[in-house]
């Protein structure tokens, strides 16, 4: 066997080199530790960051809006944005920023308000708005009710006719022509652009609409609309989840009085905020790393036009089922098309149902959510809507289980 020899000198070579070997070992490793702390602070520090939410009071300046007798849409959707901001950096502040289009009385161009809630990182948009008709319209000293829209197709008359008074507002800016010359959503590329739109956030958008839609029946007293889909520029070009609120049809006397009263301003914008706190306790903890405390406002239903009176439920032979819950009830997904939303209950026989026979009709905060069905796949779901959309054009396809809805099926899925 070998035998090595390593004189006194060399050891100690050897050992001074050991030393600075294990020095730079132990030098590494402190540095890896210091690192991957202040990496782990640092994404710990990005995971809690706040959620931001842009509020666009609709039109300012030069721009006043749709006008009533005595008030018109600048000033009052600015009142109710307000309003809600405050709400929500009151009870909010740790865990919610939030920005504004405008606070004041001034001309923000469409373009503006995309670029303040893009710039801003911003995870919602609200823009709220006040309705109206034209002054020919037979129906406009009684016309009411609120309306919440997402992006999407022009499937009727009305929101396209809603859609272009809203866009309108491109026409007071001096080169509109221009910076607005690629938006026609009535074009076959406006079509390809909001499928890509579906697919990235519009169900999150729809779902925050609903619960808009939803709170200003309950807690403002407004009349149900519904939620429907446009072309509305200020939607096209926001990258987040994002809603404009149509509050009331200032162009009827009554709904006026309503609409410019503190009290009236404050119900809507608590509505809001309640839809809003819904939609951060959902979404909230995925930005902020942990779940968001939020406090909803109080309830209490008043309107210049009268409360919303509860309606004495049809005769038991027209009576629609609802939705079977627990024993017996589908426990696997399925799917229904929702045509219809009240907040009263229809029988088989209400003209609002249009002859159809298959209706159920699920609670939803208040209001009788109508559906026909079931259907057992994606596929099948679609094809009815389709068919429903013919004499329902803002009706879309939910999923239930256990005789509750649980979400909304995207166009795409197979």
């Amino acid at each position: 066997m070998p035998v090595f020899v390593l004189n006194v000198k060399g050891f100690h070579k050897i050992y001074h080199l050991f030393e600075a070997w294990t020095a730079s070992v132990l030098a590494c490793l402190l540095l890896t530790f210091a690192t991957s702390g202040a990496f782990g602070a640092a994404k710990d520090e990005a995971a809690r960051r706040k959620f931001t939410v842009t509020l666009d009071a609709g039109h300012g300046g030069h721009d006043t809006g749709a006008t009533g007798v005595s008030s018109n849409e600048k000033t009052i959707t600015l009142a109710v944005v307000k309003k809600l901001g405050e709400m929500i950096e009151k009870d909010l502040s740790d865990d919610v920023k939030v920005v504004y289009t405008r606070d004041g009385d001034y001309f923000v161009t469409l373009q503006g308000r995309a670029q303040i809630a893009n710039d801003a990182g911003s995870d919602l948009f609200i823009s709220v708005h006040i309705n109206s008709v034209a002054k020919t319209s037979k129906n406009r000293n009684t016309v009411e009710g609120c309306q919440v829209y997402t992006l999407g197709l022009h499937k009727t008359a009305e929101n396209l006719n809603v859609a272009k008074r809203e866009n309108s507002v491109m026409e007071l800016e001096d080169d509109h022509t221009t910076r607005y010359s690629n938006f026609d959503p009535d074009s076959q590329e406006s079509d390809i652009a909001f499928e890509l739109f579906q697919n990235k956030r519009l169900d999150q958008s729809i779902e925050f609409a609903d619960a808009v839609h939803n709170e200003l029946v309950n807690t403002a007293g407004r009349q149900p609309r519904g939620v429907r889909q446009a072309g509305f520029w200020v939607l096209w070009a926001t990258s987040m989840p994002a809603v404009l609120v149509e509050l009331d049809f200032i162009c009827n006397p009554e709904v006026e009085k309503f609409l410019k009263t503190d009290k009236g301003q404050q119900q809507m914008a608590t509505a809001i905020y309640n839809a809003f706190c819904s939609y951060v306790n959902t979404y909230g903890k995925d930005i902020t790393g942990h779940n968001v405390a939020t406090r909803k406002g109080g309830k209490g239903i008043s309107s210049a036009a009268g409360s919303v009176p509860s309606a004495p439920p049809p005769p038991a032979k027209d009576r629609l089922k609802a939705i079977p819950e627990g024993e017996g009830s589908y426990r696997k997904p399925y799917y229904r098309v929702q045509i219809a939303a009240s907040s009263k209950p229809y029988s088989r026989r209400s003209p609002e149902l249009k002859g159809y026979s298959d209706v159920e009709y699920y609670l939803d905060n208040g209001l009788y959510k109508y559906t026909v069905g079931p259907y057992s796949s994606p596929k099948k779901a679609r094809k009815a809507l389709e068919k429903a959309q013919k004499d329902f054009p803002d009706a879309f396809v939910v999923i239930i289980v256990d005789g509750k809805r649980t979400g909304m099926l995207n166009t795409h899925e197979k």
